[in-house]
């Protein structure tokens, strides 16, 4: 977890948030023990932006992962992440274990099963 939440301070630095200054950095971690990170990137199109934890989920999948064991999200307040994220952390990881860390270092451990509620996925499409 440690490694983990540190790739994802660093990513931290990384973030492209010229238009709203508030930075993200994720990791997430394979199951084949490769941590792959990801940072925001924010377009002046809002709509646009994509989150970290979408960047470092994609950016695993592009490099060829597709099992994931863990994520770490670090944010300044400890935020938890955006109702996007939440579905596509579902699709793509299952119920995992979330750690979301401030810039202190406080850290909420939850899953995102407990984010997701109810979640909705392949098996709707039936």
């Amino acid at each position: 977890m440690k490694k983990l939440i540190e790739a994802a301070q660093q990513a931290q630095k990384n973030a492209h948030a010229p238009h709203s200054n508030y930075k993200v950095g994720a990791a997430v971690l394979t199951k084949e023990n490769t941590i792959i990170t990801g940072c925001n990137v924010e377009s002046s199109s809002y709509g646009l932006t994509c989150c970290a934890e979408r960047t470092a989920l994609y950016s695993a999948i592009a490099q060829g992962h597709n099992k994931f064991k863990e994520l770490a999200v670090v944010t300044a307040n400890g935020a938890s992440p955006c109702g996007a994220c939440r579905q596509v952390i579902w699709d793509l990881c299952g119920d995992i274990p979330i750690y979301i860390v401030d810039n202190s270092g406080k850290i909420k451990n939850t899953t995102s099963k407990e984010l997701l509620p109810l979640a909705f996925d392949s098996n709707m499409l039936e």
